[in-house]
């Protein structure tokens, strides 16, 4: 997800305080504040060498890549590109940095290299890493100890899923094909055998699982998604990390949530960790470095902590975390286990069970926010769980009701910004975990199915409902709004439930879900597919339903787009057919075209995109 800056179109109506202060301004608002504060992310180390690390940072104004030796202290800045850069992986002998290399931020590229102990970026001897593949969309990459060799996931329209061995020096070797989406899952501590997640099935919700020696042929098989009238999701959490060890680590959901076991591939034991009596919600897990133990996640109610779990004495020790949401982990060699960490309320920290902080960025820091409450309210299919910040003040307030991506994914309480500033403005946000979500059950992620959009807004309304009525909400100020997913839903909420928002705010939507679906990247195609069970031309009524172009012209309230037109996943002539309809009929509507992919990654872009949000709603709610 890499872009850049755009120029503000003519159709846009600049506002007023559009001059942004300098960053040392003591004039700069808070929510400002907390887009500009430098951030780190959880450092990834390399396998034999841990000293060594990579992690992402926004330091220059732009994520961008950085690499850590912790035995000297020294940082350096890896990547430097006018998009930015996130992609990225250190071999497990730490001695490269690979990178993924696309244009402008359409995802579609190749991977590149350069030594972990190369001088300034902008001079790196970055090179291909992966010489005689063509560019593509990534499916997965894994790195081997020998520092020779990698396992390269590939799609394309053309292709579908793809994966090779490349070596240095030699051609790449084509090991797998298939139309269905797949992708590289891990590769054994011995460089011998490659986990592959594969949809072959036809359902892009539900992976099956393959391993192949370096040859391509198969090695083993589990696929949860047959003999049964629902079918199961597994995914590669990793290969136990000691030489010669076939113990795989795989995510399943055969007890109606994520929880994790370990399948031996060469004598196909599977062994039930059998979590489930004592931790409700999902979980993951990845292996403390000797083998011996699990680093698991529990993720439950919008909120997650840490465990270790013995995989001799098969006991559970719980690893002490603040309540919030821990938004990655890692244990590393010494035992200590390293994680990234927020809330609502305040800032991520990288924290070690040592005590420390264990990487702080430089500079400002970033303001804290307001904690969120948890309300459930009933809804058509189940409770939904809503997330509640309130500004300052007495109710009812103007109301934001920020609906989040996906559609596989939930809200949780972790810090975000734009929410943040909302609240800085006086509004009260709430964001729902609809049906869709993850965190509830498979059952609750898998609800949405054939009434795709249709089926989160009844969730989506509900919560309104309750916002109005419980006195919270003022019903004459409410905006639907979102990004990506969340864009979709608030396009297709304007247009089915025209009397119930007073403004639409979408970023990165689906508009006219025919046209994206020709013209989005083939692994969506698939989740299409999936979700509407079949293509436009098999399902058109399903197309047509779950489209917001079918619905534009009941749309009664102004509508804020933004867009980057180099958009793989919610491409812009379909958002052009949608605000094409609304131009027709005089629909009140502001558009906002940036040269860019599916969001921004440069600090100064993101922030002009939100004071246009902010500055929109108060002109048309007077707020």
């Amino acid at each position: 997800m890499t872009v850049s800056n755009g120029a503000i179109p003519d159709d846009v109506t600049t506002p007023h305080d559009s001059t942004p202060p300098h960053p040392h301004d003591e004039t700069m608002p808070d929510w400002e504040k907390r887009f500009r504060a430098p951030r780190v992310s959880l450092p990834d180390w390399a396998e034999d060498a841990p000293h060594r690390s990579l992690f992402v940072s926004n330091a220059t104004g732009t994520y961008e890549l950085y690499a850590w030796d912790r035995a000297t202290g020294a940082q350096r800045q890896v990547t430097d590109r006018p998009n930015g850069t996130t992609d990225g992986v250190l071999s497990p002998d730490g001695e490269w940095v690979w990178w993924f290399d696309d244009k402008d931020g359409d995802e579609f590229g190749i991977w590149r290299r350069q030594p972990f102990a190369a001088g300034d970026a902008s001079a790196g001897p970055d090179e291909a890493a992966a010489p005689g593949l063509a560019p593509s969309y990534p499916a997965g990459l894994a790195l081997a100890r020998d520092g020779r060799t990698a396992i390269v996931g590939r799609s394309t329209d053309e292709d579908g899923t793809t994966v090779f061995v490349t070596r240095t020096g030699e051609d790449p070797v084509e090991i797998y094909r298939h139309r269905e989406s797949a992708g590289v899952g891990d590769l054994s501590h011995d460089g011998s055998l490659i986990a592959i997640e594969h949809t072959e099935h036809g359902d892009a919700m539900h992976s099956a699982l393959r391993v192949l020696r370096m040859d391509g042929s198969a090695v083993a098989e589990l696929d949860d998604t047959k003999g049964g009238t629902v079918e199961l999701g597994l995914e590669v959490l990793g290969f136990a990390p000691v030489d010669g060890d076939t113990r795989l680590l795989v995510g399943h959901q055969r007890r109606g949530r994520w929880e994790p076991m370990v399948w031996d591939v060469a004598s196909g034991e599977e062994t039930d960790l059998a979590l489930t009596e004592e931790l409700e919600g999902d979980l993951s897990a990845e292996w403390y470095p000797d083998g011996s133990a699990l680093l698991v996640a529990h993720s439950y109610e919008a909120r997650s902590e840490l465990w270790r779990y013995d995989l001799t004495s098969r006991r559970l020790e719980r690893i002490r975390t603040p309540k919030g949401t821990v938004s990655g982990a890692t244990a590393r060699p010494d035992g200590t286990v390293e994680y990234l960490w927020s809330s609502a309320a305040l800032p991520p920290v990288i924290r070690s069970t040592s005590g420390q902080v264990v990487l702080e960025p430089p500079g400002m820091k970033s303001p804290g926010s307001v904690s969120v409450e948890d309300v459930w309210v009933t809804g058509p299919g189940g409770s939904i769980h809503a997330l509640v910040q309130r500004p300052e003040g007495e109710g009812p307030f103007p109301t934001v009701f920020d609906i989040h991506g996906g559609p596989t994914w939930h809200d949780s309480d972790s810090f975000a910004a734009g929410p943040a500033a909302w609240v800085d403005h006086g509004y009260m946000v709430i964001r729902i975990n609809y049906r869709g979500s993850t965190g509830y059950g498979r059952e609750w992620t898998d609800a949405l199915k054939h009434r795709v959009g249709l089926i989160e807004l009844e969730d989506i309304a509900a919560v309104r409902e309750w916002a109005v009525t419980s006195g919270g909400a003022d019903p004459d100020r409410l905006i639907l709004t979102g990004g990506s997913w969340g864009g979709y839903l608030t396009l297709l909420g304007l247009g089915t439930q025209p009397d119930l928002w007073s403004l639409g705010i979408a970023a990165v939507p689906v508009a006219d879900y025919v046209t994206a679906y020709h013209d989005e990247m083939e692994a969506l195609k698939a989740m299409d597919r999936t979700l509407l069970g079949g293509t436009p031309e098999e399902v058109p009524e399903r197309f047509e339903a779950s489209s917001p172009l079918t619905y534009v012209d009941a749309v009664k309230v102004p509508v804020h787009i933004s867009a980057g037109v180099n958009d793989p996943r919610c491409p812009i002539r379909q958002v052009e057919n949608y605000v094409t309809r609304l131009a027709a009929r005089g629909a009140v509507h502001e558009v906002y075209r940036y040269d860019a992919g599916h969001g921004s990654l440069v600090v100064d872009e993101r922030i002009k995109q939100v004071r246009l949000e902010l500055d929109f709603a108060a002109r048309h709610l007077g707020k």
